[in-house]
């Protein structure tokens, strides 16, 4: 027999290559039935032959597979076919439909006897070169090439295009620009045959905003209260709108943007705010979304049943054998009568802190089922059944720290209230993850507990996943006083290990680490005129058993007098000028009264302005003031009232020794030595969720500092006025009273919305007394004022903040320290990016002081008022910076202005 090529056919009629070509895009190529060779019979479409396929050869597609193309056909050797017949164009079809090829034919090579030989001619569709987005930013064109996933090599058949327009256009109306528009184009890249480049060109247009929102058929809420519920789709901002005024204030800084997924998420919140009222039944029967007349701009409108205000008939508890219905029905907190509010019986079963649920998954029962079911609903009333299947109770099997790459896995564990082999506790997991945020060694946004359950052995597995960061700090300032430059150096090692002192292999930057002791040495100096410098350690598990804290820390500090014809004749311009004026230092430092160890006493910018020059030579080395303290302490943490509560002990010594200083200060005490011997004793209680920003909580503490009362068996006469002050202060003596709590209220629920304001309250007080009124202590008072930062704060008082007023100006000013103060504040904070170890969020304050010599004028209704606005950010290896602006609105006691504009600065931590 000759050997004869035919084209056979592609399709078997008009209708089937329609159909093929509905398939595809517009540029795949359908042959029709033609016949190449005038000798050859014609195809018969109303005869068919039957033909068995004798080999099946596939032509054209250089990256597929020819066994897997034959499988795709549907074709098989041996098979009987008709010609022409349905498999043919069954083959072709399914060729159409994958979109891979633009061009697919089959052809019959030869014939022999009943047997045929098939080709299948395949065109593949092009393969991406190079992808450009044009007309965007590079901060779109970046997270495009992610969610488009179009990369060099990718076939670019019609479903990736598609695809392609699809993920920009939701990418778009995701940022409001809903009627945005998209082109792509293709070009051959002559370099690479078979490969294109491809321009995706997107015209944005304005965003698109809404103008009007108009609801109908409402009664129980008026318009306002129904778009008000509505979070992220409001109005344009119009003052002057009938009845809008209060709605566009609230909303001044709310979304304008119209987005899709917003909308629909809006039109639940109307729905489930009717519920809250007691509308079982209320829907929404429509909304339109029509043109405004105005470019970009929509109007919305609403139209809403209803249906009749349901409240409560019956609660009935079934199933529960493990408590009382009593208890149960107390703890819901909803009974016959009251509105049938869904969010609230939600909110009790489940959500709130004491919902029902949490008695039973706090107890170990962790397979406990829950289920509210509406009984009967009958008129306007509802009866409900509170189903309970109560299960086992499930035992801990393991606990699993994921992510753990900067302490020893000991000192992670070690704080966790989930423990194996206890009862599953849902509060001990919050208490946990509360726990590890408050050691600082992980970012306390992203711990996650995940339980696993077993149900056949009753038993739980939980994992901790944790993303390590450094809570290490190095600082190093400069600062300008009017005695010349000073330099500031701090490092602070969180996660330090007296263990692994003598063991190289465990030295991270030349530190030994692993334990989570803190080990912090600072050092401050004006070489001249001013030294200062602190070592403390701490172990907050000492012993390694149990949650025992160890403190040790010592201190020096020396600052030397400016000469005295320098101090009386030079500066007495500069000495009453201004709050920076009357102090010729400014150096603040470390020590206090030995109650307070190391404390803080930051004065680095107390000293700047005019007159520098002044002290350049002015040194009197026979002058001077000299601190050394030594500290002790020894803390525990408590189970009872609950396991936040710590007690804290320290024994301190300060020794003070002046030389001729000058300065009209420390009670008229000028030269000698006094020695300050007391013993603090703490309790406090911290409940916060994280210590960088804090969401809810609170943190409490309530301290006495006492030393022994030398007054009463030293046989010394105080009263006498001629007592040298040397022998009068040779012992300090006195006893001092602190109580300080903050209260963080999320006015968001977190485990929704990460990114909630805070309302934090906050309360302060101090009184320092005395055994005998005629041997105050002239240290250990208090310098109020200002932010912190302040002159001669940290050596003989400490330092008590106060924005909007100048440092000192409440006590502090002309040397008249206080020896009783109040402070009282409320601080709402919304954060702005929370990423790890750099956090920004912003703030504003309402605050009220005052400051007292003697406790007799404690007066809590005579406070110096204050408000302002602020921000923060922490920043890894400097902790907290900040600024604040607070206007002052009283008059310190001592000035005939008031308080007024300040800046202040906030460097390592709050105040």
């Amino acid at each position: 027999m000759r050997y004869r090529i035919i084209t056979l056919i592609t399709c078997l009629s008009l209708g089937a290559c329609i159909q093929a070509q509905a398939q595809t895009n517009d540029n795949v190529q359908s042959t029709p039935i033609t016949v190449n060779d005038s000798t050859l019979p014609e195809i018969n479409y109303a005869r068919p032959v039957s033909k068995t396929i004798a080999d099946i050869k596939v032509v054209g597609a250089k990256s597929f597979d020819s066994d897997v193309l034959i499988n795709l056909s549907g074709l098989a050797v041996g098979e009987e076919i008709q010609i022409p017949g349905s498999e043919i164009t069954d083959a072709l079809n399914r060729f159409m439909r994958h979109g891979l090829f633009s061009n697919v034919k089959i052809i019959a090579t030869k014939y022999e006897g009943n047997k045929v030989w098939l080709e299948i001619q395949l065109v593949e569709r092009p393969r991406i070169s190079k992808v450009e987005f044009i007309g965007i930013k590079k901060g779109d064109r970046e997270e495009l090439e992610k969610r488009t996933g179009l990369r060099k090599g990718l076939q670019l058949t019609p479903n990736i295009i598609d695809r392609t327009k699809q993920l920009i256009k939701k990418y778009y109306d995701e940022k409001g620009f809903r009627n945005m528009e998209v082109y792509i184009k293709e070009e051959p890249d002559l370099s690479e045959e078979g490969f294109v480049n491809v321009k995706i060109r997107i015209i944005r247009n304005d965003k698109t905003k809404v103008l009007n929102i108009k609801v109908e058929g409402n009664k129980a809420m008026t318009e306002n209260q129904i778009i008000s519920t509505m979070k992220k789709t409001n109005e344009g901002f119009n003052l002057f709108k009938k009845g809008r005024f209060w709605y566009s204030i609230k909303k001044i800084f709310s979304q304008k943007k119209f987005v899709d997924k917003d909308y629909k998420e809006d039109l639940e919140k109307i729905i489930q705010k009717y519920q809250e009222l007691g509308y079982r039944d209320a829907e929404i029967v429509s909304d339109t979304i029509i043109p405004s007349g105005k470019k970009n701009k929509i109007d919305i409108h609403i139209k809403v049943n209803e249906g009749p205000k349901y409240y409560i008939d019956d609660v009935t508890f079934v199933g529960n054998t493990k408590y009382d219905t009593q208890l149960l029905k107390r703890i819901l907190g909803i009974n016959k009568g009251d509105v049938y509010n869904q969010k609230k019986l939600q909110d009790r079963l489940f959500t709130e802190d004491d919902a029902l649920s949490n008695l039973y998954y706090n107890n170990g029962y962790m397979f406990a089922q829950i289920d509210p079911v509406e009984t009967k609903v009958k008129n306007d009333s509802v009866s409900l059944d509170i189903r309970i299947i109560e299960g086992i109770q499930a035992t801990i099997n393991q606990v699993i720290i994921n992510g753990n790459t900067n302490v020893y896995e000991e000192v992670v564990r070690r704080e966790l209230f989930s423990k194996p082999g206890a009862l599953f506790s849902k509060e001990d997991i919050i208490n946990s993850i509360r726990a590890i945020a408050q050691l600082g060694h992980f970012d306390p946004e992203k711990i996650e507990p995940i339980p696993t359950p077993n149900p056949q052995t009753g038993t739980v597995d939980i994992e901790y996943n944790l993303v390590p960061h450094s809570s290490d700090q190095f600082n190093i300032a400069f600062g300008w006083s009017q005695t010349g430059m000073l330099y500031t150096v701090g490092l602070k090692f969180t996660n330090f290990s007296i263990r692994n002192l003598f063991k190289p292999s465990m030295y991270h930057n030349f530190i030994p680490q692993g334990d989570g002791q803190t080990l912090q040495i600072n050092a401050q100096t004006n070489a001249k005129y001013y030294q200062n410098y602190s070592i403390s350690f701490s172990d907050p598990w000492f012993g390694g058993k149990r949650p025992n804290l160890f403190t040790v820390s010592a201190f020096y500090s020396k600052q030397t007098a400016i000469d005295t014809k320098f101090y009386n004749n030079k500066i007495g311009s500069y000495y009453n000028s201004g709050y920076y004026g009357y102090d010729p230092y400014g150096y603040g430092g470390y020590g206090g009264y030995g109650g307070y160890g190391y404390g803080y006493g930051n004065g680095a910018y107390g000293g700047y302005g005019n007159g520098g020059e002044i002290y350049e030579k002015a040194q009197d080395p026979d002058k001077y003031l000299e601190l050394i303290g030594l500290s002790v302490g020894y803390g525990k943490r408590l189970n009872w009232p609950d396991n936040w509560f710590q007690v804290y002990a320290s024994l301190n010594y300060t020794r003070y020794k002046l030389h001729n200083w000058i300065y009209d200060t420390f009670q008229n005490f000028h030269n000698g030595v006094a020695n300050d011997i007391n013993l603090q004793l703490r309790i406090g209680r911290n409940s916060t969720d994280n210590p960088i920003f804090t969401r809810m909580g609170s943190d409490f503490m309530l301290s006495v500092t006492l030393t022994p009362p030398y007054s009463l068996w030293d046989g010394k006469d105080y009263s006498d006025p001629k007592l040298p002050a040397s022998d009068r202060y040779k012992f300090i003596e006195y006893h001092k009273w602190q109580f300080s709590g903050k209260v963080f209220v999320p006015l968001l629920n977190p485990a929704t919305y990460k990114r909630t304001p805070v309302l934090m309250t906050r309360v302060q007080t101090g009184f320092l007394g005395h055994y005998n009124s005629h041997k105050r202590s002239p240290f250990g008072t208090y310098y109020m004022g200002g932010d912190n930062m302040g002159a001669m704060g940290g050596y003989m008082n400490e330092t008590v903040g106060l924005r909007g007023y100048a440092n000192g100006s409440i006590a502090g000013m002309n040397y008249n320290y206080a020896y009783s103060y109040l402070k009282v504040g409320m601080e709402l904070r919304y954060p702005i990016i929370l990423e790890g170890q750099t956090n920004i969020w912003v703030l504003g304050f309402l605050e009220a002081g005052n400051a007292w010599n003697k406790f007799a004028d404690y007066n809590p209704f005579n406070l110096k008022r204050s408000a302002g606005i602020g921000a923060r950010i922490t920043i890894p290896m400097l902790g907290i910076l900040g600024i604040d602006w607070g206007y002052g609105f009283d008059r310190p006691d001592g000035s005939r202005d008031r308080g007024g504009s300040n800046v202040h600065f906030i460097i390592g931590q709050e105040f």
